[in-house]
């Protein structure tokens, strides 16, 4: 689906009814990371699971309202639920992006009050905002009163000093009075200085424990939880206890276990990985056939084989020949087909 490209000017806040989120809508879910989940990456993980939540790439408000890069926000149908994150700290900007994201299609949007990178922290958002909930809760407001699809946040438990349970206490209370229903707790803090983004998602310790406190103290609250989980038998363990489980790096890097996961919560039969290609071939020849470079859309296929007889020679015809010209969808068959012969 194209983006939708309505005119920036001239916006007034209509009336609107807002649709609360179901717990349901939530149990699975994939992370939004930049410069991988984008359409063609969405559109390969719908494929694997036809129920997980998928997240867009971070897109600041600044892009879409005074960039006017509408172009952002094009998705096909097929990818939904499909939810659209924003950064940003400006409310009236944020507000007007989230029409603009609501209006594309999205069927939720996120805050980002968890990315530490420095250029996100130049733009005041992203994880510094965890020391501003005030500012937070004004931005969730102003979003929430332009849309009529959950406005949720995505945040860390903790950032820099920062870093006791009561500070994440107080951060959740601000966001339930500003009308959040829906919290992603990635559950790490972040260290805003002398760390990487990175290093950020690995050297600061995992504390799940104090993401299960917060949703016994706040059981009104969807809690999903995200950070180091990376088996079937770690996201029925967390369900346990929470409403949903995000998956980042896992996913991205060991797609297949999206299906592993759909079959192991709601029965699905596990797909053949020949059979998911074969159904991405549609897909594939109508992007080239708009221009689209193979290496585009091959790049987020690399791990489909991981762990199975075959992997590295798909992965390495992929890698070697999805960014030659004329490559086609005879390149994909010619990468799959050791796999097939091991299979």
């Amino acid at each position: 689906m194209a983006a939708n490209t309505t005119n920036l000017e001239g916006l007034k806040s209509p009336e609107i009814l807002v649709k609360s989120p179901s717990n349901a809508d939530f149990r699975v879910c994939v992370a939004p990371m930049m410069d991988w989940t984008d359409r063609h990456c969405r559109y390969f993980h719908r494929l694997l699971s036809p129920r997980a939540r998928l997240y867009t790439e971070m897109v600041t408000s600044a892009a879409l309202v005074r960039g006017k890069q509408l172009r952002l926000l094009e998705h096909s149908q097929q990818e939904h639920p499909v939810a659209l994150q924003l950064g940003g700290s400006d409310p009236h900007e944020l507000a007007q992006a989230a029409r603009f994201g609501a209006e594309a299609g999205y069927d939720e949007i996120n805050l980002n009050v968890g990315c530490p990178s420095d250029r996100v922290q130049s733009g005041r958002f992203g994880a510094c905002l965890m020391r501003e909930p005030a500012l937070v809760g004004d931005c969730v407001k102003a979003m929430r009163g332009a849309v009529a699809v959950p406005v949720t946040v995505k945040c860390r438990i903790g950032v820099d000093d920062q870093d006791d349970y009561a500070g994440l206490q107080h951060f959740t209370e601000t966001m339930l009075e500003a009308g959040v229903e829906v919290l992603v707790v990635h559950a790490r803090k972040a260290w805003l200085q002398g760390l990487s983004p990175k290093e950020n998602r690995e050297i600061p310790p995992l504390d799940y424990e104090r993401v299960y406190r917060l949703k016994r103290e706040f059981p009104q609250l969807v809690v999903v939880i995200n950070g180091g989980i990376t088996t079937v038998a770690e996201v029925q363990a967390h369900l346990a206890q929470l409403d949903g489980v995000m998956l980042g790096r896992a996913a991205y890097h060991d797609p297949y276990l999206l299906a592993q996961v759909e079959a192991a919560l709601y029965g699905e039969p596990l797909p053949q990985r020949a059979d998911v290609l074969r159904h991405l071939q549609p897909y594939v020849e109508a992007e080239l056939a708009r221009g689209t470079a193979l290496k585009h859309v091959t790049r987020h296929l690399l791990g489909l084989y991981q762990g199975e007889p075959g992997a590295r020679a798909f992965r390495r015809t992929l890698s070697e020949g999805a960014h030659l010209p004329g490559a086609g969808w005879a390149l994909l068959e010619q990468a799959q087909a050791p796999c097939s012969v091991a299979a």
